[in-house]
């Protein structure tokens, strides 16, 4: 029996929207719903049964929604909700899975790596430095780097090792090529100017699942002073459905406890955090579940201190969360921690072992949430395989 069989059965995929392309759908890619074995689509559905901004759920991406608002989001998320309650009437708007893949639901406009987790600062810098603590500056401020919209890429698309300078005179393919498993927070409407932390969460449309994939030799040797480089620069896969908000609602948990406390711009209502629990497989094995309930820095502190400097929210920006990890090594979520820096190494079911990602491997993340009534939904996997 593979490792795969043994997982237990995952809850049903949340409401979520996506883009699907293919020979079978009708004209240019649609913005679809999946609901069982087949694809909504939502724009047909919209147009011929009088829903809200028909021509914005028409479009081929979700750039056009994006762009419209919460107040147009939750208009569609409500009107949406109340044809799901009985799908046996979406038979005339549902496009067979076969012949159409899910396809980079929205144009990334930028993307924004931060480092919200508080476990993972904390294994990194000592892995980094024996015996070294996390920066002060940590516990101020949501740390991140800006990453390179053009590298994000939808679940399943390969991975190709990447190349760089490891280290003096060696230039070739990385040899400690990671994953990362991390939330990303897709956001919407435009805005110039500080956004204050109670509106931050007005400007965020959804969360996807995201693996931040790194090459830890080409970043170890390039980050001396500065940040990350080429060692992130290759590829970020993202999930290709994007769940709304607001059907997470169900999820909502109080920040961890801060010491020092935030300055004012980052305190607010809206500084809460999102009870996902995550799974990182390799090979169909699952390795870890990271959990995100105790990520240090929130969404809405994200935005607050993004914007806080004069940078503007576009639609299509992407804010990932950073590595989420837990305390135990059964928690981590990339495998620098979870082998140390490349010094411990793990077996998988198969019998073969790892210190880092090998040709062919293939990388799945999935995550699951608690909803209102008490149970749980999944959102959308992000998986990648690598190639040479």
């Amino acid at each position: 029996m593979s490792a795969a069989a043994l997982l237990p059965p995952e809850p049903p995929l949340g409401t979520a929207l996506g883009v699907v392309a293919g020979s079978g759908r009708p004209g240019p890619s649609r913005i679809v719903v999946p609901v069982g074995s087949v694809y909504v689509d939502v724009g047909t559905l919209a147009a011929a049964q009088g829903g809200p901004h028909p021509a914005l759920l028409g479009e081929p991406t979700l750039d056009g929604l994006l762009a419209a608002g919460r107040p147009a989001w939750r208009e569609v998320w409500e009107w949406l909700g109340d044809w799901l309650v009985d799908p046996d009437r979406l038979g005339p708007y549902a496009l067979p899975q076969a012949g159409v893949v899910p396809v980079l639901p929205f144009t990334v406009a930028d993307y924004t790596d931060f480092y919200a987790c508080e476990q993972h600062a904390a294994n990194a810098s000592a892995i980094a430095r024996a015996g070294g603590t996390v920066s002060e500056n940590w516990y101020h401020l949501p740390v991140g780097y800006h990453g390179r919209a053009g590298t994000v890429q939808v679940s399943g698309t390969p991975v190709v090792r990447p190349h760089g300078q490891r280290g003096r005179g060696d230039l070739g393919p990385t040899k400690a090529l990671d994953l990362e498993a991390e939330l990303g927070f897709v956001l919407g409407g435009r805005r110039t100017g500080p956004v204050p932390i109670e509106e931050a969460l007005d400007h965020v449309f959804g969360v996807v699942l995201l693996n931040d994939w790194s090459a830890r030799d080409v970043q170890a040797w390039e980050s001396r002073p500065l940040g990350p480089h080429l060692g992130k620069s290759f590829a970020t896969s993202i999930s290709a459905w994007v769940t709304p908000l607001d059907e997470l609602a169900g999820a909502w948990v109080d920040p961890p406890a801060r010491d020092p406390q935030p300055l004012p711009y980052l305190l607010g209502k809206a500084d809460r955090g999102l009870d996902l629990t995550l799974e990182v497989r390799i090979n169909g094995e699952r390795i870890s579940t990271p959990p995100a309930a105790d990520l240090y820095w929130t969404p809405a502190q994200l935005v607050a201190h993004l914007t806080s400097g004069g940078a503007p929210i576009r639609p299509g920006d992407l804010l990932g969360s950073g590595t989420v990890s837990g305390p135990r090594r059964d928690q981590r979520g990339c495998l620098l921690e979870f082998t140390w820096g490349g010094r411990d190494e793990f077996a998988l079911a198969d019998g073969t072992t790892r210190h880092y990602l090998n040709d062919g491997d293939e990388v799945s993340i999935v995550a699951t949430a608690p909803r209102l009534d008490g149970g749980r939904i999944s959102l959308g996997e992000v998986r990648g395989t690598v190639t040479p």
